[in-house]
């Protein structure tokens, strides 16, 4: 308050206007022509010249800094210097004195706030309808329920799920965002709202719930901590349907898969599907979500990480988060299934080990496939072992005794299709070379026969397979299989299967990690949860 005080030309500072009126002329020279000797007062006296632009004329003497008071300045131009200034700090600047206070009224002042800081463009006509000032909704919507905003993980036992709390317009909603009906991998995501908060009269914001099919309802959000938030419906009511269960699900099967249950002639397919209904309906949209962060990028990464939608199988379309950590990937699962839960790492891929696939008509085979995946996986093993043993300089020694393939032009047929080596590239790896045929081996089952039939480079990775219930989980070798900067595969090697993904093409705000450690920290938390 001091430094506000001395910065407005108010309160116990040496220039202070009423203490000079006080003053006779001899004193008021005295008093100005002492050496000044606080740093700190300096700064602040030369700041406010600087903001007002104008000097004092009523100096002592010609080594007197210029002095003038944010008070002398018109209130139009105050008004465009408070509205320059984070919102957070307004409320300080109005304690200084009654004119700030009367000026920090001005909504042009949080008009401004909302559109900058919160990315608002509001009904100004619904605004003055409802008597709802902007300085309302950025101090009692906006700046309340800030912390909320971003990317978060809901706690729906194994399913997880990704929900993205934005500012729409004078709401805040949260969508959940679901991927593509099984198994259209490259069509857009989908989404819907689970809850809004809005601002219809000056009070306070009023939180309603979005789940069901009877319209908006009274809800309830609580910010538990930091990075975490929780919700719940004070009418759950509005969530069943006159037809009773029968009707609530056959409602959510054509929702979440795009057909009905005589569609679906699997039979563990429909006791998947089942199971999932039974156990996410229970919550009733009473939950509690944790937030996650996008991984940040390099300029070294192999593409640019992100958000991908992948096919797995009778669990149909799942959202994995692609990550670099060093010469290696990870895919961690957003969303996931009794087997593999929400927060486990599905695939792992070892970047210091590309695989030179055999040519077109070899790699039909399935057992030329697995003979070289586990001649490489046999290499790992060893400089596994090298390096506990005798370090990395070993293992590095261990890794440039085979060809690598990353030198041979890529659309030649590899010459030694088990020889696998570290990757040095001048430039990012997935932007080098023409790409090579690529077709699924025979017996390798995938829910999309549509993919790409043409892939940049392959590298040896793992996958994570378990028992329903995550028991006896194991970590086997397959091929991350990279066809272009929004699409990559894999092939799990003792499944026989093919997983496609393919990048969610969305913009998110409030997403990015405030450090790459944060972000680590976050990928260990969200896979305790379920661990």
């Amino acid at each position: 308050m001091a430094v506000c005080a001395r910065l407005c030309g108010v309160g116990p500072s040496r220039g202070c206007r009423r203490r000079q009126q006080r003053r006779g002329p001899a004193e008021t020279a005295a008093a100005d022509s002492e050496p000044d000797t606080d740093p700190e007062e300096e700064l602040i006296e030369a700041g406010s010249a600087a903001l007002s632009g104008a000097g004092d004329d009523r100096s002592a003497g010609p080594s007197s800094p210029p002095r003038c008071s944010l008070l002398e300045l018109p209130p139009e131009l105050l008004v465009e210097i408070f509205a320059s200034l984070p919102g957070t700090d307004l409320p300080s600047l109005a304690q200084v004195c009654t004119k700030f206070r009367r000026i920090l009224h001005t909504d042009t002042i949080w008009r401004r706030r909302c559109r900058e800081e919160y990315g608002v463009c509001e009904n100004l006509r619904k605004l003055e309808i409802t008597g709802v000032s902007c300085r309302d909704v950025y101090a009692k919507l906006l700046h309340r329920y800030r912390h909320i905003l971003g990317l978060w993980q809901p706690d729906i036992g194994p399913y997880g799920g990704l929900l993205n709390v934005v500012v729409d317009g004078l709401f805040i909603i949260g969508w959940m965002y679901l991927p593509p009906h099984d198994p259209h991998v490259d069509d857009p995501m989908r989404f819907k709202p689970l809850f809004r908060i809005h601002l219809m009269e000056r009070k306070s914001a009023t939180v309603e719930c979005m789940y069901g099919h009877r319209g908006p309802h009274n809800g309830h959000v609580q910010i538990v901590k930091k990075d975490e938030f929780s919700t719940k419906c004070n009418q759950t009511d509005h969530h069943r349907m006159s037809g009773g269960r029968q009707e609530e699900f056959r409602t959510w099967l054509r929702e979440e898969w795009g057909r009905t249950l005589e569609d679906i002639f699997h039979e563990h397919m429909q006791e998947l599907i089942l199971m999932k209904f039974i156990y996410t309906s229970q919550y009733d949209n009473c939950l509690t979500y944790r937030r996650i962060y996008l991984p940040p990028s390099r300029p070294d990464d192999l593409i640019r990480p992100g958000l991908f939608k992948g096919t797995y199988g009778s669990h149909g379309l799942e959202i994995v988060m692609l990550s670099f950590h060093g010469k290696h990937a990870r895919g961690t699962k957003i969303t996931g299934d009794p087997n593999i839960p929400a927060g486990q790492q599905t695939v792992e891929i070892d970047l210091r080990h590309r695989i030179q696939l055999p040519d077109a008509e070899s790699l039909h085979d399935f057992n030329e496939l697995s003979r070289v995946v586990l001649e490489v996986r046999e290499q790992v093993r060893q400089e596994q072992e090298k390096e506990q043993e005798g370090g990395p300089e070993d293992v590095e020694g261990l890794g440039q005794q085979s060809p690598q393939p990353c030198e041979e032009p890529p659309a030649e047929p590899a010459q030694a299709p088990g020889d696998g080596g570290a990757v040095a590239a001048a430039e990012p790896p997935a932007q080098s070379g023409q790409g090579q045929p690529f077709v699924l081996p025979v017996g390798v089952s995938s829910r999309n026969e549509d993919y790409p039939r043409t892939c940049r480079m392959c590298f040896y990775g793992t996958g994570l397979i378990a028992g329903h219930g995550f028991t006896s989980p194991e970590r086997t070798p397959g091929v991350f299989v990279l066809f272009d900067e929004d699409r990559f595969g894999f092939i799990w090697l003792e499944l026989k299967s093919f997983s496609l993904y393919s990048r969610v093409q969305a913009a998110f705000r409030n997403a990015d990690a405030p450090s790459p450690q944060a972000f680590e920290e976050m990928l260990k938390n969200i896979q305790s949860f379920t661990s």
